[in-house]
């Protein structure tokens, strides 16, 4: 049974609003909407990792399908949208969509049975397309496949005018070569009919309502066809991989077994096999470890020996500091993936400079960027995660702990940005009014609008958490007593949100929570229970935390329109899914873990596992949701951290 089944009833919408995601563990992806039209510049069927995990090429855009019957009129099953209409109207014959290993969409065409499974090989930066056709009364047709290529950069959009296409072909093959990229489709039954097309102006919505240029030209080398007088099945492969024309020697369901292997934990890679038995008898486990898997990816590390890292987020983002401390005990340690830890903290810990860890990677070349102050000191407490939970202090103490060092030592001294301890008080200062340094880092142009320069409240939660980590108590117990003078306001306000030159911001904001939720706070117990009220009475929502109490002047209820409206939003209000995990962790903390807090922290928890099946992305959590109710989810529709917080809160509730 599959993971997902959704009933589509041969309506457009409201599918046309739902979306799927396939990755392959190297960066690679494949996605569409559950009707198969594109709705983004992001969507279709391979955009391979040509650096892994990064320098993405949209190579396959689509795959249009076309069946042809004596004296009747064609009937094509895939979806279109063009300024004035959709074209075709597959929309019409689809039934059912099904998502687990495959994405799978079940036709029936005026009788005519066709099964499309989209099958993404694990990594390799190859996609197979499988049909099973049945033609209605076994009457003779002719079946045909057009693969559409776009061969861009996937951030781009591809015209006619700036497509420099080399095309060759086969009986059973075609070969597009763009630059230094070649696809290669090839069909196992069947011949190819060379027939070279543009097909212009197709319109990706999303990306309008975005405020991006939206349309694109896509181009079909030819067709694939064949003709069908019983059952048949019949795999279309395509590929960027150097030897692709043996294609046709690999097994289609050997493959969907290597990567439901690789998903489930059997590989030898993995440690906590009891965790993966458990999961099987838990839907919302299984399912969340299914997405949990979307995000871990090949990285190499500096020196060149493989590694792995965190796709912060699908489909635009690559792998980002911050994010991958912040998912990394919901992704990895919960699920007990304990080498794949070690690989991705060993990796980062060879990346320290001046004591700060890369907030990310360039997305061609893989140069780290250093400007972040919060990501180091989430290394510091994921490392410290990692030891607590795997036992493995061989790692810890020989490269681990030395990490840690270097960041405290570099915090104490100063390093980039103005990030260093004040002495006075031992809190940690950072930025100016032209950076943004936080997780609150939305900025456009020249305009930062959350730049939080100054001692942020979380950042200095974080400070003092790693320095009891580490022993540092005489440090620690400075900061301890300056930072309830520095941030307490009230029982009814809890925690400004930056103090900087003698000044307070007291916004309500959720940055407030980490000084109750880290393991180590230094609030007093009742000024804990406080601030986790104050947190849930003007932030909690269904699906998270509000990044601003509705009450703010600027509190902004939406996030839509350009990107300077969007990122005008983006910690204004916006929801973060990933915040219920240190929300609950906190409430769950004040209320020892009752058993009455627990079935309360589920409850919370319920609608973001719900989210799974209902939500923008089959089988994965949204990066953002609009404040305003019915809380639309926006943002990447697939989010490393939103998926592992709700991971590590399901598994800890038992649910």
């Amino acid at each position: 049974m599959a993971l997902y089944s959704i009933e589509t009833y041969g309506q457009l919408q409201p599918n046309l609003e739902r979306e799927w995601l396939l990755t392959n563990g190297l960066g690679s992806f494949a996605g569409s909407t559950i009707v198969g039209c594109n709705a983004r510049r992001y969507h279709g069927l391979l955009v391979a990792a040509t650096v892994p995990p990064v320098g993405r090429m949209m190579t396959l855009s689509r795959v249009g399908e076309l069946i042809q019957r004596p004296n009747h009129p064609i009937i094509e099953l895939s979806v279109n949208q063009f300024a004035d209409r959709f074209h075709p109207r597959g929309d019409q014959y689809l039934q059912r969509f099904e998502l687990d290993e495959v994405a799978r969409y079940r036709f029936n065409a005026e009788g005519t049975k066709v099964t499309k499974e989209v099958l993404l090989l694990w990594e390799k930066n190859t996609v197979a397309i499988r049909y099973r056709i049945e033609p209605a009364d076994f009457r003779p047709m002719q079946f045909s496949l057009l693969p559409f290529c776009a061969m861009r950069d996937f951030h781009s959009l591809r015209y006619t005018q700036t497509a420099r296409f080399d095309v060759k072909h086969t009986k059973r093959s075609a070969d597009v070569r763009e630059q230094n990229v070649n696809l290669h489709v090839r069909c196992d039954k069947g011949q190819f009919v060379s027939q070279g097309d543009w097909w212009f102006g197709h319109v990706y919505a999303i990306e309008a309502e975005r405020g991006m240029d939206f349309s694109e030209d896509l181009y079909t080398p030819g067709r694939f066809t064949l003709e069908v007088t019983e059952p048949t099945t019949v795999v279309l492969w395509a590929s960027t991989e150097p030897g692709a024309a043996d294609l046709e020697g690999i097994d289609f369901d050997a493959e969907v077994k290597r990567r439901a292997e690789a998903i489930s934990g059997h590989d030898s890679g993995r440690t906590a096999v009891s965790f993966f038995d458990r999961a099987r008898g838990s839907k919302t486990i299984n399912r969340l470890l299914h997405a949990a898997n979307d995000f871990v990816v090949q990285r190499k590390a500096p020196d060149g020996s493989p590694g792995w890292t965190v796709m912060a987020g699908y489909p635009w983002f690559a792998d980002w500091g911050r994010d991958t401390m912040i998912a990394l005990p919901g992704l990895l340690l919960t699920t007990g993936r304990f080498k794949e830890a070690a690989r991705v903290l060993s990796i980062f810990a060879q990346y320290v400079s001046e004591g700060m860890i890369p907030n990310r990677f360039d997305d061609y070349t893989n140069t780290p960027h250093y400007n972040t102050v919060d990501a180091s000191l989430w290394f510091v407490h994921a490392a410290h995660e990692y030891v607590r939970l795997s036992k493995d202090n061989s790692l810890f103490e020989s490269v681990l702990k030395p990490a840690c060092r270097q960041i405290v030592d570099g915090y104490s001294r100063g390093t980039r940005f103005n990030i260093k301890m004040d002495p006075a008080d031992g809190l940690v200062t950072q930025g100016d009014a032209t950076t943004q340094l936080t997780w609150m880092d939305a900025k456009c142009g020249d305009v930062c609008f959350t730049p939080r320069q100054g001692k942020a409240v979380e950042i200095n939660a974080l400070w003092y958490n790693a320095l009891k980590l580490l022993g540092e108590e005489e440090l620690a117990k400075k900061v301890e007593a300056s930072f309830r003078e520095a941030y307490w306001i009230s029982p009814f306000r809890g925690l400004a949100d930056v103090v900087h030159e003698g000044k307070r911001d007291t916004s309500i904001r959720p940055n407030q929570i980490f000084a109750v939720s880290l393991p180590y706070s230094p609030l007093t117990r009742e000024q804990q229970s406080a601030v986790v009220e104050v947190v849930r009475r003007e932030l909690l929502t269904p699906v998270g935390l509000r990044t601003l109490d509705p009450a703010a002047p600027n509190f902004s209820p939406n996030y839509r329109g350009d990107m300077f409206n969007r990122d005008k939003a983006y910690h204004n209000g916006t929801i973060w899914p990933w915040l219920i995990g240190a929300f609950l962790e906190a409430y769950l903390k004040i209320h020892d873990r009752s058993q009455a807090s627990q079935d309360q922290a589920k409850a919370w928890l319920q609608p973001l596992v719900d989210h799974l099946e209902d939500g923008g992305c089959v089988g994965s959590i949204s990066e953002i949701f609009e404040a305003k109710p019915p809380h639309r989810p926006v943002g990447c529709y697939a989010q490393a951290w939103s998926v592992a917080e709700v991971l590590r809160l399901a598994v800890e509730l038992d649910m």
